[in-house]
């Protein structure tokens, strides 16, 4: 997922989407221990897209705090 896609979406579509990689990272944490999981790339690609949104996140809190 892009920044740009990122910084367009709403507080609470940032917050869906958080919680919904937080699972699917447990499910390949889970796969990878197992010795199921098929693509190890997708954690880091997961890892980074969660810093993505707690990033914006924290900038949109920021911004409030200013205003």
């Amino acid at each position: 997922m892009k920044v740009k896609d990122v910084r367009d979406m709403s507080v609470t579509e940032l917050d869906q989407k958080l919680v919904g990689l937080k699972d699917e990272l447990f499910n390949l944490r889970f796969q990878h221990a197992t010795g199921q999981l098929e693509n190890p790339m997708r954690i880091k690609e997961v890892k980074k897209t969660i810093a993505r949104i707690k990033t914006i996140q924290r900038e949109r809190e920021l911004k409030a705090k200013q205003a």
